[in-house]
């Protein structure tokens, strides 16, 4: 039985034919016109059209990054595409006449990691996805949890340090504004600001030009061996432990999966997110450790998870 799975992304619209054991068999793409839901759903449709010229599909599973209500139809929210309140769901049914779900684009790769990624085999897990932000993705008992309004999992906004920086949401001191790569960037630039010589290497990579740092030009000195890149990272995965740490007193995961661009630091990030999750559990000696695995699916996740769900 093969469904379609569609990735909404600020720039990008990655579609693809997927058949029962999470393989893509077919993919195409489409810029996102970010600015105009009609010509968002006019894309979308596009591609649908493509891929069912040559596949019979039963339905289509759309990723979306926002707030998706718990009918898994609507849109209520997205910081980066044009949608408040957005019937996206009907609106592509009218369009391609096909059967639609929608879905949280966190919530889809993390149901493709639980079906056929990384944590396949687990019964309870916890995703997050460390990238230019922080998402978040929890399968309990089997089960995608979405909570009464369908927004459960956002977990970039759990505060970690009351009163402490301030995040796009509105908020301070939210856990994402001290896990995601936007929080390693700005941490290396203050401190290169500073004049840490730890950094001195990052910035001679960097041209001299602290606006050139990004967290793939830290990533890859870490990779290398460079102390003060090693350390950032480092410091950015102990965060990562602390929080999932807490996240774990409520949810009890069998296994915490790590996906986003950011992990492409492996071990580096790892590494000191076990050491700082072991040492802040609860009840730490008395219990099984859930372990760090990093996610396997890669791009992939989003459509193959939207395209799971909805079939």
């Amino acid at each position: 039985m093969l469904s379609i799975g569609v990735d909404i992304g600020g720039t990008k619209i990655a579609a693809g034919v997927v058949d029962d054991e999470g393989e893509i068999i077919a993919s195409t793409t489409r810029s996102t016109p970010a600015t105009d839901p009609a010509l968002i759903e006019a894309a979308v449709a596009d591609a649908v059209v493509e891929l069912r010229a040559d596949h019979e599909v039963v339905g289509v599973g759309v990723g979306a990054a926002g707030f998706v209500g718990a009918d898994r139809r609507t849109v209520n929210f997205a910081a980066n595409l044009a949608w408040r309140q957005h019937p996206l769901a009907d609106e592509l049914e009218r369009l391609t006449g096909l059967p639609v779900v929608v879905e949280n684009d966190a919530n889809a790769a993390g149901w493709a990691e639980y079906r056929f990624g990384a944590a396949t085999g687990a019964v309870h897990m916890l995703m997050v996805t460390v990238g230019t932000g922080l998402g978040g993705a929890i399968v309990m008992d089997g089960h995608l949890v979405r909570g009464g309004a369908g927004f459960a999992g956002e977990i970039a906004h759990m505060t970690a340090v009351p009163d402490g920086q301030w995040c796009g949401c509105g908020r301070r001191g939210c856990l994402e504004q001290y896990t995601a790569g936007t929080a390693l960037v700005r941490t290396a630039a203050h401190r290169a600001a500073a004049g840490d010589p730890l950094l001195d290497p990052l910035m001679a990579a960097a041209g001299g030009v602290r606006e050139e740092i990004d967290g793939p030009l830290i990533t890859r000195l870490a990779q290398q061996g460079d102390p003060g890149s090693v350390e950032l990272i480092g410091g950015l995965g102990s965060w990562l432990g602390l929080g999932m740490a807490s996240i774990s007193t409520l949810l009890d995961p069998d296994v915490i999966v790590v996906g986003g661009g950011v992990a492409a630091a492996g071990d580096l990030l790892l590494d000191p997110a076990r050491e700082a999750y072991a040492a802040n559990l609860t009840a730490r000696r008395h219990r099984p450790i859930a372990p760090f695995v990093l996610a396997s699916m890669g791009n992939r996740a989003g459509i193959v998870g939207a395209a799971d769900l909805a079939r």
